[in-house]
């Protein structure tokens, strides 16, 4: 069901993109970092499903309060011209690649033990 979703969102950002105009570029850091708070949060919304701890309340508090704390980061650090929001970069990119070996370790056993049993 989450893949549908994925799949389904990728397909509706490919559509909007293409028909959409760019953004401009006082926005794009904006925006970037709340794609990278995005992506982290649906990888730890699937890492939590395959560990069975998957909360609704929690996934869409943490969907909508990473992508509001990275974009306070980064109006914060371009007042102060400092490129506080590389901090987040790399937390919320730790947190991907972590939540990704999750989901990696789980199908690679679950692929594992789909052949054993042939």
């Amino acid at each position: 069901m989450v893949f549908i979703a994925i799949i389904i969102g990728c397909l509706l950002g490919a559509i909007i993109g293409i028909n959409a105009p760019t953004i401009s570029y006082t926005y794009s850091s904006y925006l970037a970092i709340a794609i990278i708070a995005a992506l982290d949060s649906v990888f730890g919304g699937i890492a939590s499903v395959i560990n069975k701890k998957f909360d609704i309340k929690i996934f869409i508090s943490g969907f909508f309060g990473n992508a509001i704390l990275a974009i306070l980061l980064t109006i914060l650090g371009q007042k102060l011209n400092v490129d506080i929001y590389l901090a987040a970069i790399v937390v919320f990119v730790w947190r991907m690649f972590s939540n990704l070996g999750i989901i990696r370790r789980y199908y690679v056993e679950k692929w594992t033990e789909k052949f054993k049993k042939k």
